[in-house]
């Protein structure tokens, strides 16, 4: 007997097999176009952004501006001019405030701060409160002021009585109605009246004196002390807080005024000859590194640290809008009076990339355009609008004149990452 076995199911499997191969050579296929569409598209887009002006990528730190972009940022390029520039050097400095306007208030007496009218930062007038305390011996002081003041006026109403009695012991005395003695007597009372007065008056203006120092000049023995600002300007600290008990002498509150500033720096033994009191320095601090700041030498150490060998300078740093903070870090450049060959090139030239000050290298493309390559230099002296760059340009070197800032804002805009959304 031949047994026979179905032939459907067979045919079944040899057509999954045959499907189930085209399906995976289909797949590859479709893959493969979409890996070179996708290379196709890249590369295409490549080749848009190289072609678009400022946004070449061969150079990293470089970018390309055509004639339409020249025009609209007003840019212009010249030659290095080489010229003669002091010598000048760069110092570490820091700014501090002026401690001529500087009050720092503390406790006068010991005491508990009951308010701290006051934070760090904040602007304050003359005279205003900034923290009061209670204290027993502001409460004893203005205990002493009362009694002064009524022992002053007990005296007063004594020696005004003593001399109307003299007054009239000398009149009667000319009628001849008392005796001698009685008028001698008066005339002692008289005079004993008037020294009482002056010493209650002398005891009087003590107690108040002594109270005035503590802050505690109110009429009522209640023991407050307030600390006023001896003028206006800034809270530049705070250390009071309300309930703590302080002893005499505790530092409460710094106050200072802004609108000038110190600024110090230890100058190498090998540069202390470039300064003198009157003379003029400029610095920049690096939270405005496109700005330069004056300050006048007003004091010059008489001696070097003989460990560090450096000598103290301090200069006095105007500061009416209140740009500048105490504390600050400063670079300070100090000019000589020997010369040096430098290039000369406008101050607005000078740009800071990356915290760096530099300058853009023009190169141009013949058609009203250029590439603009990014070349970090040191700087030197400034006078009349120029800088001297001392190192990083050579004669001969195409420089940006004008429009360097536009240069610069469109080169970090080309920086700036693409925001995925």
């Amino acid at each position: 007997m031949n047994t026979r076995f179905p032939a459907r199911p067979l045919v079944a499997i040899g057509f999954a097999m045959q499907f189930g191969w085209v399906f995976v050579v289909a797949a590859a296929c479709s893959k493969g176009a979409g890996d070179t569409k996708s290379a196709t598209e890249r590369a295409g887009s490549e080749a848009e952004m190289a072609a678009t002006p400022g946004m070449a990528g061969d150079t990293p730190r470089g970018i390309v501006f055509s004639a339409a972009q020249v025009q609209h940022g007003r840019v212009a390029w010249e030659p290095v001019a080489m010229g003669n520039a002091p010598t000048a050097a760069t110092v570490p400095g820091q700014l501090v405030a002026n401690e001529d306007r500087t009050a720092r208030l503390g406790a006068p007496a010991a005491g508990r701060v009951i308010s701290v009218r006051v934070r760090p930062g904040d602007n304050v007038s003359s005279g205003s409160t900034l923290v009061t305390l209670a204290s027993p011996e502001a409460a004893a002081a203005q205990s002493d002021v009362s009694k002064a003041s009524a022992e002053m006026s007990s005296r007063q109403a004594q020696a005004t009585y003593a001399h109307a009695a003299r007054t009239r012991a000398e009149r009667l005395l000319v009628l001849k109605a008392i005796p001698q003695q009685d008028v001698e007597k008066a005339i002692a009372d008289d005079e004993l009246a008037k020294a009482a007065l002056i010493q209650a008056e002398a005891e009087l203006r003590r107690a108040r004196s002594t109270a005035a120092q503590l802050g505690a000049g109110s009429a009522t023995a209640t023991g407050e002390i307030a600390l006023r600002s001896p003028f206006s300007g800034v809270v530049l600290a705070r250390t009071a807080v309300p309930g703590s008990v302080v002893d005499a002498g505790a530092p409460l509150v710094v106050v200072t005024d802004p609108t000038t500033l110190w600024l110090q720096v230890d100058a190498p033994e090998q540069l202390a000859a470039l300064f003198r009191r009157g003379g003029r320095l400029r610095f920049v601090v690096p939270s405005m590194p496109a700005d330069t700041f004056d300050a006048r030498v007003d004091a010059v150490g008489a001696g070097l640290d003989p460990e560090t060998r450096t000598l103290s300078i301090r200069a006095t740093v105007p500061n009416a809008q209140a740009r500048l903070k105490a504390s600050m870090l400063a670079t300070v450049l100090v000019e000589g009076a020997a010369t040096t060959t430098a290039a000369l090139i406008p101050e607005d030239a000078v740009q800071m990339v990356d915290s760096v000050p530099s300058v853009f290298i023009a190169t141009p493309d013949g058609k009203g355009g250029a590439r603009f390559t990014v070349r970090p230099v040191t700087v030197g002296s400034r006078a009349a609008g120029k800088v001297a760059v001392i190192r990083g340009l050579s004669p001969g070197d195409i420089v940006v004149t004008q429009g360097a800032f536009a240069i610069r804002a469109q080169l970090q805009k080309g920086d700036m990452p693409d925001m995925e959304m």
